[in-house]
Parts: C-alpha cells; structure tokens; sequence
C-alpha cells in the first residue's frame, strides 16, 4: 500500500481509484476520453498492491486499463466522441475476457455496465476485440480454466436451496454496496492525512489478516478450493481463533467473519493508498456465501453439493452488487466450465438482482455518480441531456444595464438592441432582475417618464433562474414549469452569465443524439 501510494502520489499525481467508476465518468464528463498515463499506471499501481497481500482485485484497474488504450487510440485516430466511445467499450471488454478467457462476458460486461446507447453494428468490434484477448491469454496462459473445478450433477429438488441463495445474496449484495461507500466516506472525514490513513489502514489491514488468513490477496486460492470441494486453509498457531474450527459449526461462523470483513480489508486498501477493484472481493464473497449456506444446509440434514453453491454464490453474489445479472451469470459459466448449472446460475442471479433493486437503485459503480448526476442511462432521452452541460449553452448576447441607471441613460443601449430581455445587474456584475421591452414600450415616447424613472423601478424578478453546472434534466423541468423561452443564468455567488434558452438547448439535444447515434 505504500508502494502503491508512493508511486500515484509523486509520479502519477493522479487520482486512479475505482476504476470501472472512473471509466463511467469519462464517458459522461470528458467524451470518453482517458488520460494517457492510465494506460499504464493502474496496471502498475495494483500489481504492487496486489502483489504483496492487498485485500482487493485486479479486474477493475485492468479495465481502466484497457478502456485507456481504446479511448487513446481513438483520440489518435481523431474518431468522434460516438467512435471513441466504442473505442474504450472495445477495451473494456477485452480485458475483461482477456483476465477470465471469457469473451461472451467481457460483451456482456460492456453492454451492462459501460455502454448506455450502443447499436447492433458496434457489437461487432466488442465481439472482435474480447475474442482476440481470449486467444491471446490462451496462448500466454494455456487453455485451462482460471477457475477450474469439480461439480456434481444438477439436482432439480435442489432448486429451492439455490433460491434461498438468491435471497442471501441479495441481502449480502446490499451490505457491500452500502457498507463500503460507508467506510470509505467515514476514512477520509476522520483521516485527513494521506500517511496517516496508510498507516491507519495497514495497520488494521494486517490484524485482519492475521486472525483471518482468507482475506489476503484477492482470494481466488481459496475459491478455487471451495470450487474443488476442499477445505479452505483459516490459519495456524498462533491464531487464536483456532477454536472455532474444532467444531462443525465453527467453519461456518468463521468463515461468516470472513465473510463481513472482506469489505472492510478491500475498503482500508482502497483507502489507505491501495489500488484495486470490487470485482475481485465480490467473486470471492460470492463463493464463501454459497459454501456457508451449503455447509449449514449440511449440518442440519441436507446432502447439497457445496462446490456447486460456491459456484453459484459467485454469480448471485456479482449480479446484486454489480446489477448486472447476464453478465454474472455467463462469466461465472464460462470461468468455471459449469454449463450443466445454468439454471441454478439463472435463478440465483435474477433473485439476487430482485432482491437488491428493490432497496438499492445503483449498483457499486454507480451509485456515486448518479448521486452528481452524471450517470449515464440505458435511456437515450436521459443519457442525451446528463452529456449536454449547461454551461456550454449559455449566451451572452443580451446588452447589461446597471439597476441604478434611468431611462433616458439605457434608452440609446434598448434602441439599438433587437433583444427583448435584457439583464439588471449591481455594480460588482451580481444579477439584479430583468427588464423587459413590454415593460417600456409605454414609458419609451414620455420623456419625463424617461428622466424620472430607472431600470430600478420597472424591472421585476425572473420566475426562476438556472446556476452555471445546474444538471441538464433540472434545467429542462424548470422551462416545462415556468413555459418561459429563456432564462438568466448565474453563478453559486449570485455574478451573471448569460441567458439559456429552449431553443439552443433543443439544438444541442438533436445534435448530441447525432452524435451518438450515427455510426462512423
């Protein structure tokens, strides 16, 4: 972790965290485009955390990775923003089939979670792509599974038990999703300093550790051997919690420690100058939850199959904190070879899914950025106006008058204008009100009128007024509530922009739906 901090701190001097987050926003702040040095440094960054015992996973950091190199080259190739963006959907996906050899789940995984407006021809670059990163890894890797494992024939009276899965899985799903934003935010309110929350998250990394062996690395040692019907390796001398395990329901209570407390190790890495993703952990909470459930199954009568619930919680486990349920349910069949489970993995999938949207609208990758308003739908109407930004539609044509000007010292100002607003502002540029030209037109041809009154006494309050990065669908409910054609623009500070009008945003809603509509 300190490596790790030491090397984003003063060579990347970026913040690289959350890396699937970071791709959502670049999609949807900054036309897909990802800094240069992300091609390499969350590579770099994780292998050092990962490497040496951080409690998180690689998949993240390599998407952001791969999403780099498309949304690069793209910008190279001097592609649109439509281009670009399926640019880095293409690396997305390949790493994600690339790290599993999964290539149906890396498509998957873009569709679900990446890609909110994408048409049947763009797919084809995605299957290219994810299908060339799995040959590759086989011919790097070999053409064994990364997640092999030994499974016992499906049983259909056995179906119940996956549905209670399902249940768990949910409940476990909202937890972490909830749990680790929680922490997270608690860190850095308490923990100000970047070295003292190193040494506050390390410290408390390796007591984890210690009383819970399973938590360190990525886990996927353990999974492979709750996948292959063994015993999982809780510790040795000293530990002193190696009484729990001299009875049969201590595993089960042990390894529901370890269970909850996998967020809490991922999070103090994450914090404490780690880099890693959620993918990771989530696979391997998947896995003990479905092993508890078998286990205490077992113990009370039941003859379940644990290797098969293990395989199962995985993807029950992915599809409620990720809320992407096709996803989850083909990687996990494709990383393990467990076809013959597909049912099981559908059931418990689709519940897990359920049971979280019920109480958890975004999933761990989104629930921050649909919290700023700038995520990114499967709705092109919303997706369209979260990419138009407010303060690139402002104008600022409408002459300024001072509120304590007359009549007769704007009349030259009014005259010569074609506008039929103009904006009344204090000395020091702060909005004021508007003054209207129906509001003149009986004063215009009065010259004692003319002298008497100022812009003071004629202008009125605006029915509503729109601040300069105000969200795009907030904007549009304020026209839709006020029937007004234009309204005044302003910064927190009260200092006037400009004026936004219906019409230019309606221009720039079609152009933008243009734009990520047609193909290149």
């Amino acid at each position: 972790m300190l490596i790790s901090l030491l090397i984003v701190r003063y060579l990347v001097k970026d913040n690289i965290g959350h890396g699937v987050t970071k791709v959502l926003l670049s999609v949807s702040r900054n036309e897909s485009r990802i800094k240069p040095h992300n091609m390499w440094s969350s590579l770099l960054s994780s292998a050092v955390t990962i490497g040496l015992g951080g409690s998180v996973g690689a998949e993240a950091p390599i998407v952001y990775t791969g999403a780099a190199f498309g949304s690069n080259i793209g910008r190279m190739a001097k592609l649109s923003y439509r281009g670009i963006t399926v640019l880095l959907g293409c690396g997305a996906a390949g790493a994600i089939a690339g790290i599993f050899k999964a290539p149906l789940a890396g498509v998957l995984f873009t569709l679900e979670i990446l890609l909110f407006n994408i048409s049947m021809t763009s797919i084809m670059p995605l299957l290219i792509s994810t299908l060339t990163a799995t040959v590759v890894s086989y011919v790097f890797l070999g053409a064994q599974s990364p997640f092999p494992c030994t499974l016992e024939t499906f049983k259909l009276g056995n179906l119940p038990y996956y549905l209670l899965l399902g249940v768990f899985c949910g409940v476990v799903s909202q937890y972490f999703t909830r749990f680790t934003l929680l922490l997270e935010d608690s860190v850095k309110k308490h923990l100000h300093s970047p070295w003292l929350r190193w040494a506050v998250c390390a410290a408390g990394l390796c007591l984890l550790i210690f009383f819970f062996p399973p938590l360190f690395g990525e886990g996927y040692d353990s999974v492979i051997q709750l996948l292959n019907g063994g015993e999982l390796e809780l510790g040795s001398d000293p530990n002193p919690l190696l009484f729990l395990l001299k009875s049969p329901w201590g595993v089960p209570v042990f390894l529901i420690a370890v269970l909850l407390l996998k967020v809490v190790s991922m999070t103090l890495t994450n914090s404490g100058g780690g880099v890693g993703g959620t993918f990771g952990p989530t696979l391997f909470e998947g896995a003990i939850l479905g092993f508890i459930v078998a286990r205490c199954a077992n113990l009370c009568g039941a003859t379940l199959p644990e290797s098969n619930f293990v395989m199962v919680g995985m993807a029950g486990l992915m599809a409620g904190v990720m809320q992407a349920p096709m996803t989850a349910i083909f990687l996990i069949a494709e990383i393990t070879g467990g076809y013959e489970l597909l049912l099981p993995l559908i059931l418990c999938a689709t519940v897990s899914f359920g049971v979280t949207r019920t109480r958890e609208k975004y999933s761990i990758y989104t629930k921050r950025i649909a919290q700023s308003g700038d995520l990114l739908t499967h709705s092109g109407d919303q997706a369209v106006l979260t990419l138009l930004k407010t303060r690139d539609l402002v104008r600022d044509k409408y002459p300024r008058l001072r509120v304590d000007q007359s009549l007769s010292d704007v009349s030259g100002i009014i005259t010569d204008s074609t506008a039929a607003v103009f904006p009344v502002l204090d000395k020091n540029g702060h909005f004021r009100g508007v003054l209207e030209m129906d509001d003149l037109r009986k004063y215009i041809f009065n010259p004692d009128a003319m002298e008497s009154l100022t812009v003071k006494d004629l202008m009125h309050n605006p029915v509503d007024y729109v601040l300069e990065d105000e969200r795009m669908d907030s904007v549009m409910r304020k026209f839709d509530r006020t029937d007004c054609w234009r309204l005044p623009v302003i910064t927190k500070q009260g200092i006037y922009l400009g004026f936004i009008s219906r019409s230019r945003i309606l221009a720039a809603y079609r152009d933008e739906l243009k734009m990520i509509t047609v193909e290149d």
